[in-house]
């Protein structure tokens, strides 16, 4: 079974959309192994964002990320990475397809709705930077 990390970013939090995409998850075969609401701080989010925090438009992405906190979650599933990356769409909400996550609630590239890790390795890293081994939950 494999693992990804989910973050429900501002916007889904702001308009109430939680549920909607934790159904939508749990629908394609997603287990919650673990979750938490948390405030980001500049220090994970130069962390998670590593491979554009130099870049100029970090400081968008860090002030979007920290508009209110994000609901991280674990989820568990046979092929869960594609599957949840299947659901979302592409990362450009305005390219997503209507019918996926991102292009029935996203707004741009950034207002995308979900952060989900790209493959096993990034899963991961991912899940050990948002929760300690003992807050995920196996059954």
């Amino acid at each position: 079974m494999e693992k990804t990390l989910i973050l429900l970013k501002p916007d889904c939090v702001r308009n109430n959309r939680c549920g909607e995409v934790i159904q939508r998850f749990e629908q394609a075969g997603g287990k919650i192994r673990a979750t938490k609401m948390i405030a980001l701080s500049d220090a994970i989010l130069k962390e998670h964002y590593a491979h554009v925090a130099h870049l100029p438009f970090f400081p968008e992405i860090q002030k979007f990320m920290q508009e209110t906190p994000v609901i991280a979650l674990v989820l568990e599933g046979d092929n869960i990475i594609n599957k949840v990356r299947d659901l979302l769409g592409p990362t450009d909400s305005a390219k997503a397809p209507k019918g996926t996550i991102r292009g029935d609630l996203g707004t741009d590239k950034m207002r995308n709705v979900v952060h989900a890790s790209d493959s096993p390795e990034s899963a991961a890293s991912e899940i050990k930077r948002f929760f300690a081994a003992n807050e995920v939950f196996s059954f």
